[in-house]
């Protein structure tokens, strides 16, 4: 389902990538990609952590559910300091692509699995 969902992110990107270049310029819009880039590399992690603990048990699916989320809530936080720090970005575009992105996708993900679009879960192979 990860996969799925950074897929999806190939139509979010260049919508809020253009917006915050119509807004802010250059600056704005590697903000956004940078945003966008957090965003797909916590999808990415999390769907790792999940297909990996799903093929040792189901306790461990839930420990990485659970213990999971706060461990990448946490390296979240932290990418979003360091390159806060280490490099020139327009923050609220930043920020806010990175809420919308995250947002969008998750409801888009949603979306999929309601109209059933998502019946093969390729982590059980």
């Amino acid at each position: 389902m990860a996969r799925h969902t950074v897929a999806r992110a190939i139509y979010v990107a260049p919508v809020l990538i253009l917006l915050f270049a119509l807004i802010s310029g250059w600056q704005g819009a590697w903000s956004s990609a940078l945003g966008i880039a957090v965003v797909v590399a916590n999808f990415l992690l999390a769907g790792a952590l999940l297909s990996v603990s799903a093929r040792i048990s189901l306790q461990a699916y839930h420990a990485a559910a659970l213990f999971g989320f706060f461990l990448r809530l946490l390296i979240f936080v932290g990418a979003v300091y360091v390159i806060s720090v280490t490099v020139e970005v327009d923050r609220i575009a930043f920020g806010i692509t990175a809420v919308v992105s995250y947002l969008v996708l998750l409801v888009l993900e949603a979306m999929a699995v309601a109209k059933g679009e998502e019946r093969e879960l390729t982590w059980t192979k």
